[in-house]
């Protein structure tokens, strides 16, 4: 009996080390993002900033993440030579990724629900993908396990895999970036550092982050209604499924793998109307156009800066501009489309224009919620 079994192949080790070479080399021809302040009465001694993760090559945060999991698949010799890429996605990870494969010379396919913006599905075939729609928003995981087995190729799994494919001890990782950035600042530890959920990746890597460096910044999850992550926080049940969510990019009907409860110090849930009114309302006082999931964080991190300066609090709020506008034209960005799902962002609206002012919140999140 054989008592050697040698597997080497020099010529795939060779493609997987030049497939490294290339995605690590995009990240060195990307600057870091921007860390923005937004403009607060310097008196109320809270200041916030907004981390612009959509300037990345393919628009938004995802670009990250789709960077980390390229290169962990690579290494643990996942991805070979031709293999075709699949991926569940709600779009902002599929465009990120599609730009990936293409760079690599690789197949992909983005696993994603009918309701997906055609803005994003344009934009991943505008980077060689292709889109294959499905109807049930939960049925996308098990389509992506079929037409992989189906094809010989790689299932990428973002919901499982996002917590452990970025090093969270730093190697550029956003929370590193952001206390970089902060160094200089009045208050250079953020009292508070607010994201959304969607695979629970960035929130995983910045609460973990934190604790490992001896930081007392606390990570606060802002969730959009029809999303599990908030219930199953509140209650202690990871089992918890729900309908899913409008906001695009954030909010799950299950809790995802890769969603670490216990490194988070807080969930806001949030309003769709709200997360709407906020996207608009940044735009209004920054110039700059953001995407409905921006509008979230800005919601949450609005209400924390209001409860601060109600105790008299000092200290910094950081949050993030995943995407921008331009991906929500047809929808967070129409009337009309508002209109056909009962969305009246006007009080919420309202609510935020009366902050700038005063610095208090006249409605909270859980106004009007179900």
């Amino acid at each position: 009996m054989s008592r050697v079994v040698d597997r080497c192949d020099p010529g795939s080790r060779a493609w997987i080390a030049e497939a490294i070479r290339k995605v690590e080399a995009d990240a060195g021809r990307s600057a870091d993002t921007h860390l923005h302040v937004f403009p607060l009465p310097p008196e109320w001694g809270v200041d916030l900033y907004l981390k612009d993760e959509s300037v990345h090559p393919t628009g938004s945060l995802k670009h990250r993440l789709a960077r980390s999991l390229f290169l962990y698949a690579l290494a643990n010799g996942w991805i070979r030579e031709g293999t075709t890429i699949i991926e569940a996605s709600s779009g902002s990870t599929a465009v990120s990724e599609a730009y990936f494969a293409r760079l690599l010379g690789l197949p992909f396919v983005a696993v994603m629900p009918a309701a997906t913006s055609p803005e994003k599905i344009g934009l991943i075939e505008f980077h060689g993908g292709r889109c294959h729609l499905v109807d049930d928003p939960a049925a996308i995981y098990d389509e992506s396990r079929r037409l992989a087995e189906e094809c010989g190729g790689h299932f990428m799994d973002q919901f499982t895999y996002a917590e452990r494919a970025t090093d969270w001890r730093g190697n550029n990782n956003i929370a590193e970036s952001i206390y970089e950035q902060m160094r200089l600042e009045r208050f250079p530890e953020p009292a508070w550092i607010v994201v959304g959920a969607g695979t629970g990746g960035t929130s995983a890597t910045i609460g973990r982050y934190a604790r490992y460096r001896r930081y007392q910044t606390r990570v606060a999850v802002v969730d959009p209604e029809g999303s599990a992550f908030f219930g199953a926080f509140r209650d202690e049940d990871p089992a918890r499924t729900a309908t899913g969510s409008r906001i695009e990019g954030i909010g799950r009907p299950r809790v995802e793998p890769s969603f670490l409860p216990t490194v988070i110090d807080r969930m806001i849930r949030v309003p769709d109307a709200a997360s709407i009114a906020a996207m608009r309302w940044t735009a209004e006082v920054t110039g700059r156009g953001v995407g409905g999931s921006t509008g979230t964080n800005m919601w949450g991190a609005v209400e924390l800066i209001a409860q601060m300066r109600a105790r008299g609090e000092r200290g910094s709020v950081v949050t993030l501009i995943c995407d921008g506008a331009e991906r929500y034209a047809g929808t967070y960005g129409s009337d009309a489309w508002l209109a056909d799902r009962g969305l009246d962002v006007t009080p919420y609206l309202e609510a935020l224009r009366a902050f700038h002012k005063t610095g208090e919140m006249p409605v909270s999140s859980d106004d009007g919620m179900p």
